[in-house]
């Protein structure tokens, strides 16, 4: 199971929200650059990017940020929040994103989304399904829609969509465990011939959570809050990756 660390921004500061409120916003570090090396010094690999500026304002902000850790790390960088145009997409990617992840597009406009798959291939393309109450929101979970989770998530898989990050609104930076029970429900309900690989992201909050997603079968884990807050050290998630690398 991947190990991803999660760096939200808002005006260029690495940040994190509460269940996605805005009012809830608590600066971790006014440079996210440094916060990525210091992810890459402790073997991480992998780096979720989420532009909370752009998921607000509906269209691509922090790509500078973007460019600057892509450019000065080797991580691998899945970018998010605000995506909604083919302009969009090649500004993150000519940034230096190696994935993007769309969610209110998905939603809202459907033939962009697949028109991006096809495009750029499903290894490329990430589905944000980010849910309350197992229905998925949208606009910076500022909406919810009528779609329910699992048939939403099942449609895109049959329509070519590999990679799924789902995020339990509820729980995401609220330290309170992880949503066992509903990637429990979306694994088993979506094995058709190729399994899905599920990231499970939001309330991650302690070590031992981690050895519990890999069983249930998700391919990766957005940590966030659980790293700021020192609820899982570096170095743990060090050990982690050469242990199961």
């Amino acid at each position: 199971m991947r190990i991803i660390p999660a760096i939200d921004i808002i005006e260029g500061k690495c940040v994190r929200l509460s269940k996605g409120d805005y009012d809830t916003k608590k600066i971790y570090n006014e440079n996210p650059l440094e916060v990525a090396k210091n992810f890459e010094a402790h073997g991480i690999q992998y780096l979720h990017l989420v532009d909370l500026d752009g998921a607000k304002s509906k269209h691509i902000v922090n790509h500078k940020i973007l460019e600057q850790i892509a450019s000065r790390t080797s991580l691998q960088i899945d970018f998010g929040g605000g995506l909604k145009t083919d302009d969009d997409l090649r500004i993150a990617f000519d940034s230096g994103a190696t994935q993007i992840t769309g969610g209110s597009i998905a939603v809202k406009d459907a033939t962009t989304f697949l028109g991006w798959i096809s495009k750029h291939g499903p290894d490329k393309i990430i589905l944000g399904a980010d849910a309350m109450d197992e229905k998925v929101a949208v606009s910076g979970w500022q909406e919810e829609s009528k779609e329910e989770l699992v048939p939403f998530i099942k449609a895109y898989q049959e329509k070519g969509i590999q990679y799924v990050i789902c995020t339990d609104i509820s729980k995401d930076g609220m330290l309170a465990g992880p949503s066992f029970d509903l990637y429990k429900k979306i694994l088993a309900n979506t094995s058709f011939d190729a399994p899905l690989k599920l990231i499970a992201s939001g309330g991650i909050s302690a070590f031992e959570e981690l050895p519990q997603l890999a069983e249930l079968g998700c391919e990766g884990t957005i940590i966030g809050k659980a790293i700021y807050e020192n609820r899982i050290s570096l170095k743990q998630l060090e050990n982690y990756i050469l242990n199961h690398g």
